[in-house]
């Protein structure tokens, strides 16, 4: 044994553990249970509720030489303090024992249970907790049959108080374990939530406006350790024991966060089996026990009634809904009749398999497929992305972060949260941005540029700590403080977005700051690489599958196109200039979740089932291939979409896998080297993590789920399997030419997007279509804040509201990347006061 370890017996138990380990970890770790209410592995230890009172004896010891006291038989002599302590404050020592059952400690706990049912309602037969609520579990362990204390004496305070839009406290039921408060003051630091009142009156108000402004709220329910806080969706809607549970991933952003989708047969859906709830599914490389709320609140489009049940199949009259035969039989006569003129779209919002199919069907039939994306880079990512094995929740002092061009919190606040936490590790982060963004307050290094010269700045920074010839064009004094912190740390993870930059810019910031890595020596290892932001989930498994954006422009990829398939995306709707260019077109197919415009332009409508009614697997930005499954049987008549296409290639005399997802991924192991080694069965594998959730003691971790379905398979970049690396350098962008103001596209995570704009209790905090301006700006143009604005772009026109802001860069006007107004690259458009 190390002197960095002791070795304690808890319970009769022996058990070695890091020295400094508290007791209450330790415990667990030898399988002993000691009963908690505030403490929880992920927050600080604070002792307020006292239930984990246990019994310590120490070793006596000699005063002057600190060895132990033994007896006749050679045993240390234990001396047992005379009160009983919190396990949940005390760092363990070597020779302990302790005493979790005595009668003693027994006796204290049962008090603490007692003491804290005397203000709490007896409302377990209606409480939404019952079921999975830590105080009913240790109330049957540890309460008296009987209270000593008069019912009408209980405290009455508020119930069903709305703490924000999606979270409704009910006082009486708090417990004041501060768990709430805690999270959000620790770990996302956001500490909108407090305590008001003192004593039995002690309650939980909310600071911000709007309520409980916070996009990690929903994590407030989970720890919870009583019925206090809980989710508008799911409040009142069923019992825990009701549910049933499906292994998913969030659908929404490329961190690929492990979750649980409780479903249950509802009378108010018509019998139908829906989404309940969703929860998260522990995967300590992902996304810990968390999710931010657009993940866990942003469901109920798979449920939505404007769904496309049956395939639609355009008649003199317009789109009509058909049978499936005769709709495959007219989409495989119309590509067929295109004669290899085939253009093919997709987005990352797909599976790997629906896209792999995807391609060989548009590829057999002669054409080229495209990737509907604003964002470049994923060949980089291939070569120095992070190697397998990473793990953010490792990185700490002597490390290093760098995030450009992204705002993590809009875009992936999973990814954000971990940054953050880093950071309180030790961890020095970069942040490189045109703008502030709340990163800004942990870095240790800001690094400002225009929105032109944002690959400049990065060739700048590579330069700086890597060297060359060839960069010294881009020197900047300005750099090296950061370059220093960057070239001296022991690992490095760098983010990289696409704000302010269109496809060609993106991949050329890639490339430099794939160079930098790769360059520095950051490459090839675990906890060291490129994580691209990308806008959809599925967006690098589409790059793995062979999938690129048009290099000069989808306008341009649909020219001489007689047949377009467009999978899971909407062209016209992001970009209505695209209409002449899809209608020169004889045939348009579409697969799609809803009716777009880009459906309303479709001879051939296939409606696809969500990833709620199906399985398959998803790539994240990390590279960490994922398995996905079924909750809900389909909606309506819908398939999956691997299987429509192989069904239209039936009838084209095309072999595609139709029958199992799993056999379509072996194929792609077949096919793709980076996945030569994986099949479903490896994408099950699970592994001991910790902490400990999902078990018999939910009073210990939450109401997390433990990951019994997969935690997934991270890929080997080829720096980390020992291939060459040859990156190349992307030229830096050209500066938007023409007259006017800068017109740059920002995320924000409660975007305009359908899968989103589906869920009522989200809409109070879409974001608004506004232009933001810099002063200079708004007052050469003569514009105020609240004023209204007319924005013109490229045949385009739109009236927005102003809000001025000295955080805009001058020159540059911010608009929602997805708040309506389809636009994802920037552009130069012109200002004007509005009618």
């Amino acid at each position: 044994m190390s002197e960095r370890e002791v070795t304690l017996t808890i319970e009769g138990v022996e058990v070695t553990v890091p020295r400094g380990t508290l007791l209450v970890n330790a415990a667990k770790q030898a399988g002993v249970h000691i009963p908690v209410f505030c403490y929880h592995p992920k927050l600080d230890p604070v002792g307020m509720c006292r239930m984990c009172l246990v019994e310590i004896g120490r070793p006596r010891r000699d005063r002057e030489t600190g060895e132990f006291i033994r007896d006749e038989q050679g045993q240390p002599v234990i001396d047992f303090g005379p009160r009983l302590e919190t396990a949940c404050t005390t760092p363990v020592d070597e020779g302990w024992v302790v005493r979790v059952t005595s009668p003693k400690a027994l006796q204290g706990q049962k008090e603490i249970v007692e003491f804290l049912l005397t203000s709490h309602p007896l409302d377990c037969p209606i409480c939404d907790k019952g079921g999975e609520c830590p105080l009913q579990e240790l109330t049957m362990d540890f309460g008296s049959g009987k209270s000593r204390f008069l019912y009408d004496d209980k405290m009455h305070l508020a119930k069903h108080v709305p703490l924000g839009d999606l979270i409704v406290l009910d006082r009486e039921r708090c417990i004041q374990c501060a768990r709430c408060t805690r999270f959000q003051e620790e770990v996302v630091d956001d500490p909108v939530i407090g305590f008001e009142q003192r004593g039995r009156a002690l309650q939980i108000v909310t600071y911000s406006d709007p309520g409980f402004d916070s996009y990690f709220s929903g994590n407030t329910t989970d720890i919870c350790p009583v019925g206090a806080l809980t989710t508008v969706d799911f409040r009142f809607e069923a019992r825990p024991w009701e549910l049933k549970a499906a292994a998913s991933l969030c659908p929404h952003c490329p961190v690929g966060c492990n979750t649980v989708l409780n479903t249950r047969r509802q009378p108010q859906a018509g019998g139908r089996i829906t989404v309940q709830r969703v929860m998260p599914r522990q995967n300590e490389s992902v996304n810990e026990i968390w999710l931010c709320d657009k993940g866990r609140f942003a469901h109920h489009y798979a449920g939505s009634p404007e769904r496309l049940a049956r395939p639609l199949v355009r008649g003199e009259g317009g789109l009509a809904e058909t049978d499936w035969e005769t709709a495959l039989q007219r989409a495989a006569e119309g590509l067929k009749a295109a004669e290899g003129a085939v253009v093919g779209l997709a987005s990352g919002r797909v599976s790997n398999e629906d896209l792999y199919n995807f391609r060989r069907l548009v590829e057999a039939l002669g054409g080229r497929v495209y990737l509907d994306d604003a964002m470049g880079g994923g060949e980089v990512v291939q070569q120095v992305g992070v190697g397998a094995g990473t793990n953010l929740g490792c990185l700490g002092e002597g490390d290093a972060i760098l995030v450009y061009a992204s705002d993590l919190h809009e875009e992936a606040p999973i990814w954000w949260l971990r940054v953050k936490r880093a950071v309180d590790r030790g961890a020095t982060l970069v942040v490189a941005n045109a703008r502030p963004t709340r990163l800004d307050k942990y870095a240790r290094h800001i690094l400002r540029y225009d929105y032109p010269e944002a690959v400049h700045k990065a060739l700048a920074l590579t330069l700086a700590v890597t060297g060359g010839e060839e960069l010294k064009a881009y020197a900047d004094e300005a750099v090296h403080p950061a370059a220093e912190a960057l070239k001296g740390a022991r690992n490095l993870v760098v983010f990289y977005g696409c704000e302010g930059l269109d496809v060609a810019d993106s991949e050329a910031l890639a490339r430099a700051l794939g160079n930098l890595l790769a360059g520095s020596g950051h490459a090839g290892r675990p906890d060291n690489g490129l994580i691209p932001v990308w806008p959809r989930a599925n967006t690098q498994g589409a790059w793995d599958m062979g999938l690129r954006p048009p290099e000069a422009g989808l306008s341009a990829a649909l020219e001489g196109a007689r047949a377009v398939y467009v999978l899971a995306a909407d062209p016209l709707g992001d970009d209505p200039a695209l209409a002449e260019a899809l209608q020169a077109a004889e045939f348009v197919v579409v697969q799609e979740l809803f009716r777009t415009p880009t459906t309303e332009a479709a001879h051939v409508v296939f409606p696809a089932q969500s990833f709620i009614e199906r399985e398959g697997t998803f790539t994240s930005g990390e590279r960490r291939v994922q398995r996905f499954y079924p909750a809900t049987p389909p909606w309506g008549e819908t398939r999956p979409d691997w299987q429509i296409l192989a069904q239209v290639g039936a009838r084209l005399g095309l072999d595609l896998e139709a029958r199992s997802p799993a056999i379509v991924f072996r194929q792609i192991a077949e096919a793709v080297p980076d996945y030569a080694s994986l099949d479903y069965p490896a994408l099950a594998r699970i592994e001991l993590q910790w902490p400990p959730v999902g078990g018999d003691d939910l009073y210990f971790g939450g109401t997390a789920y433990k990951n019994d379905q997969g935690v997934g398979v991270p890929l080997a970049p080829a720096a980390q399997r020992g291939e060459p690396v040859a990156i190349g350098w992307g030229e830096p962008p050209a500066a938007p030419q023409g007259d006017g103001l800068l017109l740059v596209p920002v995320a924000a995570l409660y975007d305009h997007g359908r899968t989103v704009t589906a869920s009522d209790i989200l809409r109070p905090r879409l974001v608004r279509p506004r232009l933001r301006l810099h002063p200079e700006d708004a007052h050469r143009l003569g514009l105020e804040s609240d004023a209204s604005a007319r924005v013109a772009w490229d045949g385009r026109e739109a009236t927005l509201e102003v809000e001025v802001s000295p955080a805009v860069p001058t020159g540059a006007g911010l608009v929602p990347r997805s708040g309506g107004l389809a636009l994802w690259g920037p552009v130069v458009a012109q200002v004007a006061r509005g009618g």
